[in-house]
């Protein structure tokens, strides 16, 4: 089974990468934006049409929240037309689509965990164009899976973990906003989930 994974250099997309080496069986294609513009349709076309994918899983993502706000036109770029594209040309050749979304595409005000019959309501860019995304994805391929996850944490990139850790070491107090609440989400664990059915 061929397999293409975008946005390889994110946290999720690395921790696939690690994940990958169990299953010497499947061909993993990493791509980021360096190998293949996901907003670029012709590109997208001509990738799929030279690939035989079974299943594409979208981590690629414009993740800067507040800065969307200001840079609107490219987050919409990377999280509402490059899942369109995904969807539209995996369902061209029959592979399957798992797209990952956020928690950013509800409103963020409820006081219990969010289930996914909840309404939605995003506040900001970042939320707004990742709910794009999602509808995008439904209406160009009604058969893709959408995951949404929240504060993912691993051992790549920068993350909220991360910095509590090394600001922790360095300081003896630490003042933090207490107006969010989130889920941080291991990386690896949201990995393990695609193929392995999450961690025994």
């Amino acid at each position: 089974m061929k397999i293409l994974i975008t946005g390889a250099y994110g946290q999720l997309g690395n921790e696939l990468k690690v994940l990958s080496k169990n299953y010497p069986n499947w061909e993993f294609v990493f791509t980021d934006v360096d190998s293949l513009d996901i907003t670029d349709e012709e590109q997208v076309k001509s990738y799929f049409a030279d690939n035989n994918f079974k299943l594409v899983i979208n981590c690629a993502a414009y993740t800067a929240v507040d800065k969307a706000e200001s840079d609107y036109e490219t987050a919409q770029k990377v999280n509402a037309l490059a899942p369109k594209l995904l969807a539209k040309y995996s369902k061209a050749v029959g592979a399957k689509l798992i797209h990952v979304s956020t928690d950013y595409v509800f409103a963020g005000d409820a006081h219990l965990p969010y289930e996914e019959t909840d309404s939605v309501a995003p506040n900001g860019a970042y939320g707004k164009t990742k709910l794009e995304g999602e509808q995008n994805c439904r209406e160009e391929n009604p058969e893709t899976v959408i995951i949404r996850t929240a504060w993912l944490y691993s051992t790549f990139g920068n993350n909220f973990v991360k910095t509590m850790l090394r600001l922790g070491k360095e300081r003896g107090e630490l003042g933090v906003v207490f107006d969010q609440v989130g889920s941080p989400t291991n990386a690896a664990d949201l990995a393990a989930c695609y193929f392995e059915g999450g961690r025994k």
